[in-house]
């Protein structure tokens, strides 16, 4: 058992009208205090989290003694950073105390003669699940319940089996059609359920420049849904924020010696693309040349060793830092090696990566040659799933995405582990 250490303190600003209304929603001297739940959505950075965390707790620590409590992210490692981070900054100023189990995910947080159990799970995939199985809840809280499958939630929410028992819910917005749209905030007057929404306004403690800075990084759906906080479906082109006054060149600028990379999509029958990477000087990065074959289209498949062949010949004297390539292309990833390339999987999550490129975009910090010319073509024909997202699904139709996949290998796994959004600050 290990007291977990202080933090830096944080400076907050005094609580918006909605985010009292988190903390006070539960209080006899409310006109919702019999409600089961509560669900707050709406946009990033807007409050949500600070004021619904601190909030369960309080409620938790005042309602009951000696009950067991669970909290759940995405994941428990996103957990800690997003939420539990703050919430013992906020724990400490108002006298709690509080041990962290790491080996059981279990924060124990007392006041005076109370003490409960707050048990931290992550909500990945479907198998999720088992993790929450057998243990009796008073309380639950899911952070991001959209990114949660719902089997997982409705496991979680099952297990709230003490009298005066709630839940709590926050995330952002995403299909109109996704489970926890129809099955939760459509029904929340059926569930007995508060809903607040959400805006960047409903958090004080952001300064207009951010709340501008947010506003810049988004496009299209993304920002419908991160900054309106709207319940929005994705479709038509994916990069509709691509501009070919502002995304193509015809000339280069001074190019770096050193900062070269190569990213792979890399197919059999579907179509093998490399796209070679270079930075200028400001830190701006250019798709200075494309490769592309397909092997359907061309009638001929070419083995992992042509392949190899035809990156070497492409690549000439041009000297790399590393290749960028899809996991799953393990059999061209080790012909790589032989030929001593230096290899770095690629980030695959299609989703998020999607989201960077279109932020990069955006801050117009990758741009492309007009000799890569599948590349070009692809930026216009790469469009979401209409089907998918009748579904609740956001997803790419898979054509016409060969390039696309490999700039979004590149940008989510080389740009974006020097920090994701906030480099660009």
């Amino acid at each position: 058992m290990a007291r977990i250490k202080k933090q830096q303190l944080f400076k907050f600003q005094p609580f918006s009208i909605k985010q009292k209304k988190v903390l006070t929603w539960w209080l006899d001297n409310s006109p919702v205090y019999q409600s089961e739940g509560i669900i707050a959505d709406g946009a990033i950075r807007s409050g949500k989290t600070v004021s619904m965390s601190l909030a369960f707790i309080i409620w938790a620590m005042t309602t009951f003694n000696h009950q067991n409590f669970a909290m759940c992210g995405k994941t428990i490692g996103s957990f800690n950073r997003n939420v539990l981070k703050f919430l013992l900054v906020m724990l400490d100023a108002r006298g709690f105390s509080y041990y962290y189990h790491r080996t059981d995910n279990l924060l124990e947080i007392r006041k005076g003669n109370v003490t409960n159990d707050f048990y931290i799970f992550g909500g990945r995939d479907e198998s999720s699940q088992d993790l929450i199985q057998g243990i009796t809840l008073a309380g639950i809280f899911f952070d991001e319940v959209a990114l949660m499958p719902e089997s997982f939630v409705n496991q979680g929410t099952g297990r709230c089996s003490v009298t005066g028992s709630k839940w709590w819910f926050n995330c952002n917005p995403d299909s109109p059609y996704h489970w926890f749209k129809t099955s939760w905030i459509d029904k929340a007057q059926e569930k007995k359920l508060v809903y607040l929404h959400f805006d960047m306004d409903d958090n004080l403690s952001l300064a207009e420049n951010i709340k501008a800075r947010y506003r810049s990084q988004y496009h299209g759906v993304f920002y419908q849904r991160y900054i309106q906080g709207l319940w929005t479906i994705a479709e038509g082109i994916v990069y509709d924020m691509f501009r070919k006054e502002e995304h193509v060149v015809n000339e280069l600028p001074e190019l770096v010696p050193k900062y070269k990379y190569v990213s792979v999509d890399y197919g059999m029958q579907n179509a093998t693309v490399f796209l070679l990477w270079e930075r200028d000087i400001t830190g701006k990065y250019y798709l200075t040349r494309e490769y592309y074959y397909s092997g359907r289209d061309e009638h001929v498949q070419k083995t992992n060793s042509e392949y190899a062949d035809d990156f070497e010949a492409w690549l000439g004297d041009t000297k790399i830092d590393k290749i960028i390539i899809d996991p799953s292309a393990s059999s061209f990833i080790a012909e790589l090696k032989k030929r001593g390339y230096q290899i770095k999987k690629a980030r695959n999550n299609v989703l998020e990566g999607i989201r960077f490129v279109g932020t990069l975009l955006n801050l117009n910090k990758i741009a492309v040659h007009e000799d890569c010319k599948n590349t070009l073509k692809e930026f216009h024909s790469y469009v979401w799933d209409e089907k998918a997202s009748l579904h609740g699904e956001d997803k790419p139709v898979k054509q016409h995405d060969h390039a696309m996949d490999a700039l979004r290998y590149f940008c989510f796994t080389v740009l974006f582990k020097t920090g994701g959004m906030e480099v660009w600050k």
